[in-house]
């Protein structure tokens, strides 16, 4: 079992490093999306479809926006697992109450601990802008921020892509102390 965690800002190659990881796998691979289907968008149609054009064709697709932790838990090894994305994972749940957040969080942490499933988990790197001046903003980039950081104390690999290269942070990184 590993989890990897590839992480980067937006446009940096960071899902087309995570495709390539899964694909290096024996195993069969299950792509969780957590984004929506809008048709009232076509810029965002266009993206989702980027992404399924470059899947392989014998890759599962599940569409997860909202369920992620219970879908993981319906998967079985020997199997390998990309989420597509993390960030727009917590996106999804931004109405929920701090509580809420915490609980579902929470689930999908306890979770990476416990599954024999190799997992690459694709996140956004948000905060390496202005702090947002508006409410839901901040509680996006502060959710997402403390779940990746918390994700890549759990991973085995993080990597981080940025200009067109992947970094192998946990070779060439010294991990921080995990605060609550």
């Amino acid at each position: 079992m590993a989890v990897i965690l590839v992480t980067g800002p937006a446009r940096s190659g960071k899902s087309e490093w995570a495709e390539a990881l899964a694909g290096q796998s024996a195993e069969s691979v299950v792509y969780l999306a957590t984004g929506r289907e809008d048709p009232e968008d076509p810029e965002w149609q266009a993206r989702i479809e980027r992404h399924r054009q470059r899947r392989p064709p014998h890759w599962q697709t599940w569409a997860v926006p909202v369920e992620l932790t219970p879908a993981l838990r319906r998967l079985a090894p020997p199997q390998t697992v990309l989420v597509d994305s993390l960030g727009t994972w917590v996106a999804n749940g931004l109405e929920l109450e701090a509580s809420e957040w915490e609980e579902r969080q929470g689930d999908f942490l306890a979770f990476l601990g416990e599954t024999a499933l190799d997992l690459v988990l694709v996140a956004e790197e948000t905060g390496w802008g202005l702090v947002p001046p508006y409410p839901l903003g901040r509680r996006f980039r502060d959710r997402l921020g403390a779940l990746t950081r918390r994700v890549g104390s759990a991973a085995d690999q993080v990597y981080l892509v940025v200009g067109g290269y992947a970094l192998d942070l946990s070779r060439w990184g010294e991990p921080l102390p995990l605060k609550d």
